[in-house]
């Protein structure tokens, strides 16, 4: 598949993202024994989320962003509203432009509990200049480097920095 393919369907790309993320992290919940869950989807991407995870005890706001593997990508943009929300983070989604299949994660976020780091001081501009070619700046956007980031390998590990420790319920069947 084409790197304009990807860029012609965007949207559609982001929300097959969404679903293919959010039913691995259920799936891994379920096996796991859990089954107090809640998924919450923003109607109106406003204040810095794209979903609203609850297990554990633990509510998340999650800022989705997806590359794929082979992707240049160094930087995101945040909106800084996020910082305000308990447990706000951001998962930085990899995937395999042919199939799909999602992994590794780039992580940004506190434990369990805990705001989001700062999201520091550099402010995301437009990513397209107006007439005069001047990309104004967007001042409730906030610029993350990759390597600001920790890679977690896969979604087994991410929904123990997420929700902390979810130990597998021993009544509950194997997977």
């Amino acid at each position: 598949m084409t790197d304009a393919f990807h860029s012609i369907e965007s949207g559609l790309r982001e929300k097959v993202i969404e679903h293919l993320f959010v039913g691995d992290l259920l799936r891994i919940l379920w096996q796991r024994g859990m089954r107090d869950i809640e998924v919450l989807r923003t109607e109106v991407d406003r204040a810095g989320y794209d979903i609203v995870l609850e297990a554990n005890g633990v509510m998340r706001h999650v800022q989705l962003k997806a590359s794929h593997k082979t992707a240049r990508t160094a930087r995101v943009g945040i909106h800084v509203s996020l910082e305000s929300k308990p447990s706000g983070c951001v998962i930085w989604v990899f995937f395999d432009p042919d199939t799909m299949t999602l992994g590794p994660f780039l992580w940004y976020g506190g434990d369990p509990g805990e705001r989001i780091p700062s999201l520091g001081d550099r402010i995301g501009k437009h990513s397209k200049g107006n007439s005069q070619g001047h990309k104004a700046e967007r001042p409730n956007i906030r610029m993350l480097n990759k390597g600001q980031f920790t890679s977690i390998n896969s979604a087994e590990d991410l929904i123990d920095v997420l929700f902390g420790d979810v130990e597998r319920d021993e009544t509950a069947p194997a997977a």
